[in-house]
């Protein structure tokens, strides 16, 4: 059986793929906030436990049996997080953090009850997809934030896991109106590596390149994926 930090390793590898990120040692170590001889470690024991292999580039691929934990862990977390926001009344910047302490000790029993308590939500709070739901998978023209030039307007999808852990930025967009099903207007691009001036609603906010990775957005012309 997987411990809770192989848990939490297979849970970023997952969600890390499925943003696009091809996951490797160093960002990974840098995902957990942990020392890459740490992760070395970790992953060799992973290797053993056939919940993953490593590719010819040190690329790291789930095993179907580490797919499935990976899956079941991610569902629980975002589970938790909208069972925080929408009942317990948490705000959104403070959940992932107790999520990741809930996900380890949820049944299956337990989960299912959850899921249908909430009304079978197909998303987090923060507009990921709860895997296995209707419509888990995202649209094809997402793309990040920094991708978009100025003048363009989008609507914002879904925060990536990669900034849940970052209370004062989720803290941040909330104030300024970023959240998912926000439409945003982008007014300026600074060049090079400048912050990217964008409108929400009434609020005008600046975002540097970095954050901006982190938040996936569609074209506003194209409907949502229901």
């Amino acid at each position: 059986m997987a411990t809770a930090a192989i848990e939490e390793y297979l849970e970023a590898i997952y969600t890390m793929a499925s943003e696009g990120q091809p996951p490797i040692g160093a960002r990974l170590a840098e995902r957990l906030s942990v020392s890459p001889p740490t992760v070395t470690d970790t992953l060799q024991r992973m290797q053993k436990q056939g919940l993953i292999t490593l590719t010819v580039r040190k690329e790291i691929c789930l095993t179907e049996r580490g797919r499935e934990v990976a899956e079941t862990l991610t569902r629980r977390h975002r589970l938790s997080e909208r069972w925080l926001t929408d009942v317990l009344g948490l705000n959104w910047a403070r959940v992932h953090e107790e999520a990741c302490k809930l996900e380890h000790a949820i049944s299956a029993e337990v989960e299912e009850r959850l899921s249908e308590s909430l009304g079978r939500p197909t998303t987090c709070p923060h507009g990921n997809p709860i895997p296995g739901t209707p419509g888990e998978a995202p649209p094809a023209d997402l793309l990040t934030l920094d991708r978009v030039a100025a003048g363009g307007r989008v609507v914002v999808e879904r925060i990536s896991e990669a900034a849940e852990s970052d209370a004062r930025l989720l803290q941040y967009l909330e104030r300024q109106g970023v959240r998912p099903g926000a439409e945003l207007f982008v007014e300026e691009v600074v060049p090079p590596d400048g912050p990217i001036v964008m409108r929400a609603g009434e609020h005008t906010a600046a975002l540097g390149k970095e954050a901006a990775t982190k938040i996936w957005v569609r074209p506003a012309e194209t409907p949502a994926v229901s």
